[in-house]
């Protein structure tokens, strides 16, 4: 029997032919497409049955690629096959009483429309089923920022990011995405779903210091529960575990939400997304209305998966490698100072990353990103009391680029540290973790720092490139007239050999010197 024209198009029998929905979603982009595999991993996490049901109805409220809808639709199709045995009438039904989307440009609604309708224009003799309008039911609305004080007031784009100079051409994408830039979006449809399911923008360029950017997915999010739908899944970067960037409150709600069901959690991004580096990795989750619990998490690194069922708030962040949790359990049995105490706040003498002294020696050597300069002491603008202490200097950024190990599958955590004698000052650049009059001190604690104990549980609160004094909460202070090393704190918080072997097959060792 010669193979049908829906055949040809939705099961993608043909092996050697790429799938361009997977072409795309190995391209760099701030908007970042979703493989159709990883697409199909998070249908799988619904009940099947909603597949076979032909009242259940579907929303992705960012559509980009409209991969989502299209891998619904090949379940759909088959599902439904006993209920409504004509095919036509069963792509008819399907597409228009099932399927929703809202576009975030006018080029995503055409390739949404041509992913699924086969067509960008559903109304076209091209269609495989046919809509009265260009549009079917993948929405687009040009949508303008609400300016308040400079800024969105639904997104946080700056006014002159997004607006740029005054040559802008009118009809360039506001990227002012009519999901969130509503304050009641169950009206732009004007339906209930049962499944809302996405893959949001990331993030926006808010107008700040650098390359800034303002995280946006959680509001996708956010406007979605006020649908109130059966199921929610969205994949979203992971980098709310900790919170920081107008995401304390999204963090608190998520871990605190017990409708979380499933949360499946990529450390290094490329896992997921080939070829695109994520600060911090990424996740999806699955929100299922009623359900109260625990959640199955399932923990994706180096190859290794490890699943449990938790609760997602025990801790005030959130720990993504399930096995750490009994090694901070020990930590917390000794009821010591945490090590945060010590750490400074940014910016620890009031000098931005940018600035640089000048290069004959002078009161206060500054060390930068370009390295050692000289400023005089009335240049300093904080940190007065460490000034003439011994310290330890750390670079603000982990030593890997988006979280990413190594080929081995190693993380190093920390990149530079460093002591710094009395008069020596850092930019902005850097933190001071520690600070003393005394030498012996200093050296020891340095030496605590490079252990792997030590860098493992700093990277339980790590969840992007980025140090800050909250990242220390799980690492326990310590004597520093003592020197301390692996053997001496594997023993001292009774870890086990598996718990011994996690640690070591994680951190990688760190040299002995300034570094």
């Amino acid at each position: 029997m010669a193979e049908s024209f829906f055949d040809r198009v939705y099961k993608n029998k043909t092996q050697h032919t790429p799938d361009v929905l997977s072409c795309l979603a190995n391209l760099s982009n701030d908007e970042v497409f979703t493989p159709p595999e990883v697409v199909n991993q998070m249908l799988d996490l619904l009940p099947q049955e909603l597949f076979q049901d032909p009242n259940t109805t579907f929303l992705d409220p960012a559509c980009k690629t409209g991969v989502f809808l299209r891998e619904i639709a090949k379940r759909l199709l088959v599902g439904l096959e006993d209920k409504i045995p004509d095919l036509q009438v069963r792509i008819d039904h399907i597409f228009h009483k099932q399927l929703y989307g809202i576009a975030i440009t006018e080029l995503t609604s055409l390739l949404s429309r041509r992913s699924l309708y086969c067509s960008k224009y559903p109304n076209g003799p091209y269609s495989i089923t046919h809509f009265d309008d260009a549009e079917g039911n993948i929405r687009y609305r040009r949508i303008n920022h609400t300016w308040v004080n400079g800024k969105c007031k639904y997104c946080g784009v700056s006014k002159k990011t997004a607006l740029g100079n005054e040559n802008r051409k009118t009809e360039l994408e506001t990227h002012a995405y009519e999901w969130i830039h509503t304050d009641n979006p169950e009206r732009l449809l004007n339906m209930k779903f049962d499944v809302i399911i996405s893959n949001p923008p990331y993030q926006l360029d808010d107008g700040g210091n650098g390359a800034s950017a303002k995280p946006i997915y959680h509001r996708f999010i956010e406007q979605a529960k006020k649908l109130n739908p059966r199921y929610l899944t969205m994949i979203i970067p992971a980098r709310w575990y900790a919170g920081g960037k107008g995401l304390d409150n999204f963090r608190k709600s998520m871990l605190d939400d017990g409708q979380i069901s499933h949360l499946v959690d990529y450390v290094n991004a490329k896992d997921c997304f080939p070829g695109i580096s994520i600060g911090g990795g990424v996740c999806y989750f699955l929100r299922t209305k009623g359900y109260s619990g625990r959640c199955h998490y399932t923990n994706i690194h180096d190859g290794h998966t490890s699943t449990a069922i938790r609760r997602l708030n025990e801790y005030e962040v959130f720990i993504r490698y399930n096995e750490a949790i009994s090694i901070i359990e020990k930590v917390k049995e000794q009821n010591e100072k945490c090590f945060a105490c010590h750490v400074g706040a940014r910016n620890p003498y009031g000098l931005s990353s940018s600035f640089r002294g000048e290069k004959e020696t002078g009161e206060i050597a500054l060390y930068s990103s370009e390295g050692i300069s000289y400023i005089k002491k009335s240049q300093v603008i904080q940190g007065y009391d460490t000034i003439n202490k011994y310290k330890v200097m750390i670079s603000k950024v982990t030593a890997e680029h988006a979280g990413e190990p190594d080929k081995d599958g190693m993380l190093g955590v920390l990149s530079t540290t460093k002591r710094l004698e009395p008069n020596e000052v850092c930019t902005d650049s850097y933190l001071i973790a520690y600070a003393s009059d005394s030498l012996t001190e200093v050296n020891n604690c340095i030496e605590y720092m490079k252990t792997k104990f030590f860098r493992f549980l700093l990277l339980q609160a790590v969840s992007s490139i980025n140090l800050s004094k909250d990242k220390f909460i799980f690492v326990p202070d310590q004597d520093y007239n003592v020197v301390w090393n692996d053997k001496k704190l594997y023993k001292k918080y009774h870890l086990s050999k598996s718990e011994i072997d996690f640690i070591e097959n994680m951190i990688k060792t760190k040299s002995g010197g300034d570094n």
